[in-house]
């Protein structure tokens, strides 16, 4: 244990420390973020409609700020670009809270989103920037890791401040946005590569969309990711079930649990693996897991899929994080990072909203067949893209050498 732990924390900088920390501290606190929809109909007595047509706006709103977002991180820096989106996101955050208004609530909605996905192609830029590269991967790793464990601290947290005093959700959330972003600020220096600050300031997203092997695994994992993202649908099959659909949050806790725990074990397995092999390993597990919904009539059952396609999330979200630091030039990290998240972000998007119209169509039987059937071809398309990506990955790492022997 002492040997793992070692071989899994140690040797990184402070700069990642704070980062890391920053990144925890914020998702503990994000019980606004987290609670919006019992909020809106708890609290302010919305319709399901209308709360779920405001937490899409935010998502959209997210998934559109990802990409000026890695543009300005680019241009202006990782330190300016976090502090310019961060500080008004926690603005918008303690306005969102003191709402009454549907209008008002909508745009907020979409303000919040576009701040908080601006921030985090600089965020991510920044571990990758300050950690050396054979240990980036493991870096990632660690904050997806902070990122779940806070997570399940704050859906704890949130569940009594929304019974005791609901106003405290945004205010908290507000807070905590705040004192992240000027953690970031005091104690991570600027990190964006020499490279990224003597490149053209007209360079845009250009130079990502053309990059043809890049936008395909983008297209991959936005649809893998599409795939995860319909659990959200679960409560769709419990409740044909006749189980009740509170239940969701009784069985989504392993999924949280089962990373807390495992997700830091498998990198160590996944590292010595192609990364197309994990890729389609995790999309078929995923898929195998949502298929098994079809026949899952009890919590327990239910419990038993969502630990099944959890080790799929967790072997794609390793796989995913160590490709979108080795395909982007050093010069273009936050560009690159914009536009993987809004794939990402659109997938969270696309997940709910398709698997909805499915389930409400056909059943959700009829979606859970789907999801397997969907990940079984992206394993089959992850296999397919692994060779040109190779070839990609050994001129990038030759243009690498040359410059540093230059």
């Amino acid at each position: 244990m002492n040997r793992w732990l070692r071989e899994t924390a140690s040797g990184l900088p402070a700069a990642f420390w704070y980062l890391w920390t920053a990144s925890l501290i914020n998702r503990t606190g994000a019980v606004g973020q987290l609670y919006l929809g019992v909020y809106l109909l708890a609290v302010r007595h919305f319709d399901a409609a209308y709360a779920g047509l405001v937490i899409g706006v935010g998502g959209l709103g997210t998934a559109l700020g990802a990409l000026p977002g890695g543009i300005l991180a680019d241009r202006w820096g990782r330190r300016p670009t976090m502090l310019a989106a961060g500080i008004p996101a926690a603005i918008t955050m303690l306005a969102l809270g003191r709402a009454t208004g549907q209008t008002a609530i909508l745009v907020l909605s979409l303000l919040l989103g576009v701040f908080l996905g601006a921030v985090r192609p600089a965020f991510t830029a920044s571990i990758i920037d300050v950690v050396a590269e054979q240990d980036r991967n493991r870096a990632l790793n660690l904050n997806y890791w902070a990122f779940n464990l806070g997570s399940g601290a704050a859906a704890l947290l949130a569940g009594v401040m929304v019974t005791t005093n609901p106003a405290l959700l945004f205010a908290l959330n507000a807070g905590v946005l705040l004192f992240s972003t000027l953690l970031v600020a005091l104690k991570v220096p600027e990190t964006r590569p020499a490279a990224a600050a003597t490149a053209t300031r007209s360079a845009g997203l250009g130079v990502v969309v053309r990059d043809r092997v890049f936008m395909t695994f983008v297209g991959l994992a936005m649809f893998g990711w599409t795939m995860i993202e319909t659990n959200k649908m679960l409560p769709a099959s419990l409740d044909a079930d006749g189980l009740d659909t509170t239940s969701y949050g009784q069985v989504i806790v392993v999924n949280m649990a089962l990373i807390v725990v495992g997700q830091l074990f498998l990198l160590r397995l996944a590292e010595r693996r192609r990364h197309e092999h994990v890729l389609a390993a995790s999309a078929a597990v995923a898929g195998l897991g949502f298929g098994l919904v079809a026949f899952a009539d009890t919590l327990w059952a239910y419990a038993v899929t969502v630990a099944v396609w959890t080790v799929g999330e967790m072997l794609m979200t390793v796989a995913n994080s160590a490709l979108t630091v080795e395909l982007a030039p050093p010069e273009a990290r936050g560009r690159y990072q914009g536009v993987f998240g809004f794939g990402l972000t659109a997938a969270m998007f696309l997940g709910p909203a398709l698997g909805g119209l499915v389930a409400t169509r056909f059943g959700p039987d009829t979606l859970w067949v789907a999801v397997l059937c969907l990940g079984l071809l992206l394993a089959a398309a992850n296999l397919a893209a692994g060779p040109p990506r190779r070839r990609r990955l050994a001129v990038l790492r030759h243009v690498a050498g040359c410059d540093v022997q230059g």
